[in-house]
Formats: C-alpha cells, structure tokens, sequence
C-alpha cells in the first residue's frame, strides 16, 4: 500500500472519529426524571400523527451536561395536565405556557409529562398618545410629578412574556392524578405497536383488565427484560395513573420480575 493511500485511510478515519463525537454530543439527552424547572416554550401540535409538542424558547440544561436546545420540540405524554393545556390553548391565538414536567427517555428520544402550567402573554405597550398627554400633563418638581416610561424602554418592554396572573388560577384546577403501587401485571403489545400491562391479579378481580403506557425508561427496562426471559413475565409495577381524553394511563415508575417459585402457572 502506497504512502498516498495510507495518509488518505488515516484522514478517512479521523474524520469517522469526529463525526461520531458531533452525534454523540448532539444526542446527548436529558436523563430519566430529569424535572423541567418551569421553561418557557409554545404548544404545537402535529396535524399527520396527531400529537402535542412542547418548542423550548431557551436550552434546558442539567448538572452533568445533557440539554434539550432552544428550538427542541419535545413530545408531551397524554395526561389530564396535557388535556387541560389543550382546553385552554383553544382561546388563544398563540399557545405560550411556562411548564413544569417530568422528562422521561425512551430509545433516543425526550419526552414530557406535564405536571403544572401557566399561560404566558406579552406586556402590553403604552400607547404613544397616551404618554405624551401624561408628559404634558405634568408640573416639573412637583412631588407628585408623574413618571413616564421613555418609548425605547416601552419597546424592549413589548417583546418580554409575562404570566398572565388573572389566569393563572386556571393552571391550578388540574385534574388529579393517583398513584399505582405494587400491582401484578403481565407486559403485552398491542397491533399498533404499542404497550399494556394487562392486570394479572391471580384469580383476583380487578377495576381493569389493562392499562396503556407512556414511553420512559421504566418500560423499555421492562420491554429488555421479557425480551431475553424464555417465558412470560409477571411484573411487580407501580406508576402514576393518568387519564387523557377518556383514556387511563400509566407513567411505569418501577416494574419487578414476580416470581411464584412453581406456586402459580405461568
């Protein structure tokens, strides 16, 4: 092999090497109940698949270096949260929330779980001929003399969001959640590619014979566990129930094998 060919597979291969570093950095993603600390962002729905995005306004950074960009569109999991968001975004011409959540991972994607909202507005400007009649209506040194906001600073005002307090109640009447704790259930998927945990209480009756799941690390943990078992699995879960449009929820927080040590059929 000739000098020629070697320096040219030495630069193919640092350029191979460089490349992987860019997607490793730029795939960095927020780690597994990582809690969005009330960002600014706009509520954008996907018309082909039917879906809600939350649009980061600012990067969203956590202490190990893992972000989320300006720009980010992230999916926000169905949840009563998410349902109430939706409700109240009909109003408005322009869907802008600061959000608290809970991120989840699953794969190489981010998701949001929404936990708290609130409606965001832009500072409405004092009209110009309102302060110029203020400016001509007032007596120099006079103690009560009243303050005008110059035009520059009125503009830089116009552009910022602020928290719309007279609604802000309305971010507070979210519907309730409840909790989900050690429960029997056996992971099933559904013909659209989906996942359930199908109760199995044991000869037991249930409230329900399934219940979906959100994407987050829990399940795929789960999903990597029934995928190398050579039966099925009975999974210990726990979780947060949620309901969106009708339908029930579950954000898996723990699944544990359950083993009956050959007291129950599998």
């Amino acid at each position: 092999m000739t000098t020629k060919k070697l320096a040219i597979l030495a630069l193919a291969a640092l350029f191979a090497v460089a490349a992987q570093g860019d997607k490793s950095k730029n795939t960095k993603l927020l780690p597994e109940g990582f809690v969005l600390p009330g960002s600014d962002g706009k509520l954008v729905s996907d018309s082909n698949s039917g879906k809600w995005f939350f649009e980061l306004d600012a990067e969203v950074r956590d202490n190990l270096g893992s972000f989320a960009g300006a720009g980010a569109r992230l999916e926000l999991l169905p949840s009563a949260s998410l349902e109430k968001m939706l409700a109240d975004a009909k109003g408005r011409a322009v869907g802008s929330y600061r959000l608290w959540g809970r991120i989840t991972k699953c794969g190489d994607r981010n998701f949001i779980f929404p936990i708290y909202f609130l409606p965001m507005s832009k500072v409405q400007p004092v009209p110009a001929g309102q302060s110029q009649q203020q400016s001509t209506e007032a007596i120099i040194n006079e103690p009560n003399d009243l303050l005008t906001i110059p035009e520059e600073v009125v503009a830089k005002l116009s552009s910022r969001k602020i928290v719309g307090f007279q609604e802000a109640t309305k971010g507070l009447e979210l519907k309730t959640d409840s909790i989900l704790a050690d429960r029997t259930a056996v992971l099933t998927k559904q013909p659209d590619g989906s996942y359930v945990f199908a109760f199995d209480a044991l000869g037991l009756k249930v409230e329900r014979d399934s219940i979906k799941l959100l994407p987050c690390g829990a399940l795929e943990d789960a999903q990597h566990r029934q995928a190398f078992s050579p039966e099925t699995l009975r999974f210990r879960i726990s979780g947060i129930v949620t309901r969106f449009k009708g339908e029930g929820y579950l954000l898996l927080q723990r699944a544990t094998p359950a083993y009956g040590h050959g007291n129950f059929d599998r």
